[in-house]
């Protein structure tokens, strides 16, 4: 039984990256609601280790934060792009990489109570590198870090981006690591 039952949606606004709707629905007992809906076309991310079982990390300012944040590789993804695709221009575009080898660690929903974003968590290793290839707006620093020292980061607390956490940990259980 599906305990929500959508009987209208009206969209508020449409941006680059996120859309907003409002959802009227029915409740199981009949009665109606409103369920305010944040749309997002889903996002990547990426541990990518060196043969010299390093992560490379990226340091970038983020707007809703208001500060510096170190995570992993990601990014948006396009309308309709396959997520297997999506990673590989991601870590392009943000450490000059390109892996040899490539695994989907998990995917998840970041806030399914208000958002649809879904985030699909890779393991990519053989790297070869060269230069990044950024977007006009993107002004961030790689930093390639020893595993074992970037989960450390986690635990002091200077890593706190969920995506990143989540990959970190799950690499390093895969990896026997941690």
């Amino acid at each position: 039984m599906i305990p929500e039952k959508t009987i209208s949606e009206e969209q508020l606004y449409t941006g680059k990256v996120l859309d907003f709707a409002v959802r009227q629905v029915e409740l199981p007992n009949g009665s109606q609601a409103k369920r305010e809906i944040a749309i997002n076309k889903g996002g990547v991310t990426v541990v990518a280790l060196t043969d010299k079982n390093e992560v490379r990390l990226v340091k970038q300012y983020r707007a809703a934060a208001q500060k510096w944040v170190i995570e992993l590789p990601a990014g948006t993804l396009e309308r309709g792009e396959d997520p297997d695709r999506g990673i590989r221009r991601e870590l392009l575009e943000e450490t000059g990489d390109q892996a040899a080898h490539w695994q989907k660690l998990i995917g998840y929903y970041s806030a399914p109570a208000i958002l649809t974003e879904y985030i699909h968590i890779y393991l990519a290793t053989g790297l070869t590198p060269g230069p990044n290839h950024l977007e006009a707006d993107e002004f961030l620093e790689v930093l390639t870090v020893p595993l074992p020292e970037a989960l450390d980061m986690v635990y002091r607390g200077e890593i706190d981006d969920a995506k990143t956490i989540i990959g970190l940990l799950l690499a390093a259980r895969q990896l026997g690591a941690g």
